[in-house]
């Protein structure tokens, strides 16, 4: 399929810039095979579920990985912004850095709060090591987890989408703001956004109905804003993300859906990490490592029987998995019909339930 089969046009006043509150009384557009399109809201969800299905949720907590900084090379001096991709070892970061084309290997990165011009104050530093083809830059850092980790906490900003960031500073509020209640593993630095929706009453309630939930992390990399730049999305390669899918959450995946329970991802990052894990039968294995699980229309699911998911960027990798989950005339049309509905669209905005077209 071409990237132009994946366009549609959004006004801009449907990006949402700011979340609803409370967290639940976003709307929730159901998207069900063969029936008309629903207007809800995510506070009815216990409503669409029944006892014994299971919620798979992304536990993964973002870390603030926007660093600016200055290059050093000899008497020169440059500043840089980074925005931390992926964590490939200890002291070991890729990162999108602006202005990439003034970076080689072998500088000397300073992140921090310049006091003046000819020193940092809380200096963080970094050496380049490597520049990617796709652009990444391979930044080895003078400090090791955890102490890593704490300094990137103590300089570093929430990373908002470029769709946000481009038109309002990041600020207090997001701090919480984009982040899930129930996030306990540090290392995204991309909020997974379907899971911005739930409060601990939501969740309660589900779990008072029998509706299982189940915790899994994916830690989203920078490479999930990047655009698809090929005509042909066959040519495409994602970028990998580390998961993990612990045996004993596995082994209860497992026994619910041969108990009849449907498996409902909550959000794009679960349900690529439950189809990677999964055998063609749909058995979940456990999971530890990369994911680069790139999926369009034709794609044959094997686990998720539901999706929850926020609405997603025109041509981006994350509508194709929608229309390969749904349908691809259906979610053309059920994006069509959010846009005339003024459903509010990406991280911060309104969400769907979608269940799987071919179940």
């Amino acid at each position: 399929m071409q990237l132009a089969d994946f366009d549609f046009h959004l006004p801009e006043d449907r990006i949402a810039l700011r979340p609803v509150s409370p967290r639940d009384s976003a709307r929730l557009l159901l998207v069900a095979p063969g029936q008309p399109f629903d207007d809800l809201h995510v506070r009815d969800l216990p409503d669409l579920l029944r006892a014994g299905d299971v919620l798979v949720m992304n536990d993964t907590r973002v870390i603030p990985a926007r660093l600016k900084g200055v290059r050093l090379r000899g008497e020169s001096r440059v500043s840089v912004e980074a925005t931390l991709h992926r964590h490939t070892a200890g002291h070991v970061w890729t990162a999108f850095m602006r202005p990439g084309k003034k970076l080689a290997v072998g500088d000397r990165v300073v992140f921090g709060e310049p006091q003046d011009r000819a020193c940092l104050l809380g200096a963080l530093e970094a050496t380049v090591r490597e520049k990617g083809e796709g652009g990444e830059i391979t930044l080895a850092f003078d400090l090791s987890d955890p102490d890593l980790m704490a300094a990137i906490a103590e300089r570093g900003v929430m990373p908002l989408p470029p769709y946000i960031a481009a038109k309002r500073p990041e600020d207090a509020q997001d701090l919480s703001d984009y982040q899930t209640v129930y996030a306990a593993e540090d290392g995204s630095v991309a909020a997974p956004t379907a899971g911005l929706h739930f409060t601990p009453e939501l969740l309660a309630r589900l779990k008072a109905m029998g509706v299982r939930q189940e915790w899994v992390t994916l830690h989203v990399g920078a490479g999930t804003f990047l655009p698809v730049k090929v005509d042909d999305i066959a040519e495409h390669r994602m970028h990998a993300e580390w998961g993990e899918i612990d045996p004993a959450t596995a082994e209860r995946l497992n026994t619910a859906r041969a108990a009849g329970g449907r498996i409902v991802c909550v959000g794009t990052t679960s349900l690529r990490l439950l189809e990677s894990a999964a055998d063609a039968d749909g058995t979940v294995r456990p999971f530890m490592a990369e994911t680069s699980i790139f999926i369009t229309p034709g794609y044959r699911f094997r686990a998720a029987d539901g999706l929850m998911t926020n609405f997603h960027l025109p041509k981006s990798t994350l509508f194709m998995l929608v229309s390969a989950f749904a349908g691809f005339e259906t979610m053309h049309a059920a994006y069509a019909h959010a846009i005339a509905g003024g459903y509010r669209f990406y991280s911060y905005g309104d969400s769907s339930l979608l269940w799987r077209a071919d179940r």
